[in-house]
């Protein structure tokens, strides 16, 4: 330290935003650096549990490949440039596209990392609807829209999702699902090692169905190996069970459901013993899990990403659904449950609303319908390649890798690199964003404040933490009058301003200002709600001071349920009584919140809503199918110190033996001549790589595993980390053409491979 210069050494307190995990940090700072990062042992959600990744934050703030300031393509080259000069290049370039092809020919493209930022929460709905088309892409459909499908046509709401009762439950079957490596997915509950360790001692059970023994099953009280894909079988055999053995008790929800009369009609063909040869999984196994659901004090199904990125994702969450109601378990502790987020209202009403609607305009290409507002990632390359009106000209992406993790991968990096015009809003030079114009850089995420809006939505108890930022934003590098760059909000705004024509040069606190006013009109407007016939002025005087998202998370949190109503309500949760409390407010577990949540046109929970009884045909049809021939299916896998593409390139992430192998069961290898450690070829309808090969006891013979998010080989990129750990592009094998038809979701498991020496292809 230099002489006279006073210490800043202080420790921060705020929540992790790396995965749904939402952990307690306490971040040691001295002056601009980060020293080290813990577990918040006073964290009472996280209890000072954290993840290598979450420990890594500090050297993903001073990574320098993050970028800093805007880079602009000038003469081919990307390079370095001020704010006003990377806006003007922004309305330049999308202006033109507009004016010349139309709306329809821009592209919205959304990855997962605006989930963890409040920001992209309150302004992304405002970019969309000022860019003016209905070319949305998202990582919905590489993901959970399978989730979003069924909860919207079965209780209306497509964002409720049936999260298990994790603290309470007697009886946890899991399905596709690794929660020890990806700690949580649709589940966010910190320390899953923790509450999982915490079964037996309560003498709850946990069983684990996936084609691999993963870090999960090794913890279960029982695993079973399945058949990638089949799970829609087998649940289906489980529902059967229960209609044919008189096992059927859906409990105090009874009066609001229906079709359950017609979900015994359409099973009836998926007896245990139907459906073995397909999934592998004997009849008496299967009869005695269906008894052991139905018979539990509190039993939940819980399946994830396995579940959801198969041929038949959609139908395999809807049975998921069927069986948590009709053993009684939906909507009851130590079930399944939606969560009560301390940022959302909670009312008594009566049930019923606007329903949920899917198709409502289709694809240019290939006609695929609409799903949440958005079309299937595996349709982009299509769309930008196929020529004709409305073909995407123009993209505008937000902190996605889309040739990392959208289906096929070349054709996705040959699609980009035709784009007449591609804004990203992102940190690295990547896969995808080494063909843009322009790159926006974000700030940090230590230098904005900190909410997790959305994980918080999908929480196991009602929890509310708020930080400030960590840092000041930082200035573009090299000139100590650069002047600083802007928050998230701003780069938002300012697009907004651009795509509605308002010009780069335009105000951002229009946008701003627009937001909040428009909230609190909408609230006091409302006769049931919390403000109802308060004074906007009021309200607005009530939020001065703070920033722009702080205005509309305070907003949120004093409107929700636990809030004070701007005064009504003594001791009500405000962002400044979260601002005294570091380490969070914990305010219990989940709620019923059923049937008063239902939102279906009906005001019932419906079993059998017309779309997916029509895709049930293709799952009816594919049990009269003989078996298929015995050959190799590849599934993904996930490890607890990777998060998709972008946390590569963190030197203690990727560190110690590669973790980017095709693991194989031993006498699959020995079969084929193939050695643990060797190189093999992996071929698929789309592709072929050649990748290290890992032997493994934990694979279920004719199944292999390779993890997505990897490949980073291609000239352009700047991620020097990364590139020396460069790996394989999984998504190289997967085929845009192979989808979940119900809800557009990439199939990016069970995919039929072969695997042989690397000669063999000579």
């Amino acid at each position: 330290m230099e002489a006279g210069r006073a210490t800043t050494h202080r420790i921060a307190h705020r929540t992790c935003p790396l995965c749904e995990a939402t952990c307690g940090l306490a971040i040691e700072v001295e002056g601009d650096r980060v020293l080290g990062v813990r577990g918040d042992d006073a964290d009472p959600f996280s209890r000072g549990f954290l993840c290598p990744k979450g420990a890594a934050l500090g050297e993903l703030h001073h990574d320098p490949d993050r970028l800093r300031q805007p880079l602009v393509r000038r003469d081919g080259e990307l390079v370095p440039a001020t704010w006003d000069e990377a806006f003007a290049e922004v309305e330049r370039g999308l202006s033109k596209i507009v004016a010349d092809h139309g709306r329809q020919s821009l592209a919205v493209l959304l990855g997962n990392p605006v989930t963890h930022h409040l920001a992209p929460a309150f302004y992304l709905r405002s970019l969309i609807r000022a860019a003016g088309t209905r070319n949305l892409f998202t990582a919905s459909t590489v993901d959970q829209m399978p989730q979003h499908v069924v909860s919207g046509l079965l209780w209306g709401d497509p964002s409720a999702f049936p999260i298990p009762d994790l603290d309470r439950t007697d009886y946890l079957l899991m399905l596709g699902a690794n929660p020890i490596a990806s700690n949580g997915s649709l589940l966010t509950a910190p320390d899953l090692p923790g509450r999982l360790k915490a079964f037996k001692p309560r003498g709850a059970k946990l069983v684990v169905v996936d084609p691999r023994r993963t870090e999960t099953a090794e913890r279960a009280d029982e695993h079973l190996f399945i058949r990638p894909g089949t799970d829609v079988f087998w649940l289906a055999a489980l529902v059967n069970t229960l209609f044919t053995e008189e096992l059927v008790a859906i409990g105090r929800l009874e009066p609001f459901v229906v079709g359950v009369d017609e979900i015994r009609v359409l099973v009836e063909p998926f007896t245990p013993e139907r459906v073995a040869p397909l999934c592998g999984i004997d009849p008496a196994t299967t009869r005695r899990i269906a008894r052991a659901l139905a018979r539990a004090a509190a039993a939940a199904v819980y399946g994830r990403i396995g579940n959801h990125t198969v041929e038949f994702g959609t139908a395999t969450a809807w049975m998921a659904a069927v069986l948590n109601v009709l053993t009684g378990n939906f909507d009851r502790p130590g079930g399944v449950m939606t969560s009560s987020p301390v940022a959302a209202r909670i009312d008594d009403r009566a049930p019923g609303g606007r329903g949920y609607r899917i198709g409502r305009w289709k694809s240019r290409v290939a006609g695929h319908p609409e799903v949440n507002g958005e079309f299937p990632a595996a349709a982009l390359a299509e769309e930008i390649e196929t020529p004709g009106e409305g073909r995407i000209r123009a993209v505008l992406s937000v902190a996605t890798n889309p040739v990392r993790s959208y289906p096929n991968s070349a054709r996705l990096d040959r699609a980009f690199a035709g784009l007449d015009f591609f804004v990203a809003v992102d940190v690295y030079v990547n896969e995808t964003t080494r063909h843009a114009n322009v790159i926006l850089p974000p700030p940090s995420a230590l230098e904005e404040e900190n909410y997790e809006l959305t994980f918080l939505g999908n929480a196991v108890r009602s929890f509310a933490k708020y930080a400030p930022p960590v840092f000041p934003r930082e200035s573009a590098p090299g000139s100590a009058a650069t002047p600083q760059a802007p928050s998230e909000a701003d780069l938002f705004a300012k697009l907004v301003l651009i795509l509605r024509g308002e010009g780069a040069k335009a105000d951002p606190a229009r946008v701003h200002d627009a937001l909040v006013e428009e909230y609190i009109e909408r609230e006091c407007r409302d006769a049931e709600g919390p403000l109802a016939g308060r004074d906007p002025g009021e309200i607005r005087n009530a939020l001065a001071g703070l920033s722009p998202v702080g205005k509309l998370l305070d907003l949120r949190l004093r409107t929700g349920w636990h809030g004070d109503r701007f005064g009504d309500r003594a001791g009500g949760i405000t962002l400044a009584k979260l601002a005294e409390h570091p380490h969070g407010i914990d305010l219990g577990p989940m709620v019923e919140r059923f049937p008063a949540r239902l939102a279906t046109e009906s005001g019932l929970l419906e079993l059998t809503p017309a779309p997916l009884v029509e895709d049930w045909r293709r799952v009816r049809a594919r049990l009269e199918q003989p078996r298929p021939a015995d050959g190799l299916l590849l599934i993904g896998r996930r490890h607890v110190r990777s998060n998709n593409s972008w946390m590569h390139n963190v030197a203690s992430l990727v560190s110690g033996r590669s973790r980017c192998t095709l693991l194989m069961h031993p006498a699959d290898a020995a079969s084929r001549g193939l050695e643990s450690g060797g190189q093999a070829e992996i071929r698929s309808q789309a592709g072929r790589l050649v990748v290290q090969l890992e032997t493994s006891e934990a694979m279920m013979p004719g199944v292999v595993s390779l993890p997505h998010g990897w490949g980073h080989d291609l000239p352009g990129i700047r991620m020097r980390v990364a590139a020396a750990h460069a790996g394989v592009a999984s998504n190289a094998l997967t085929d845009e053409c192979v989808i979940d038809v119900a809800s557009g979701n990439a199939v990016l498991n069970g995919i039929p491979v072969e695997v042989g020496a690397v000669e063999s292809r000579a």
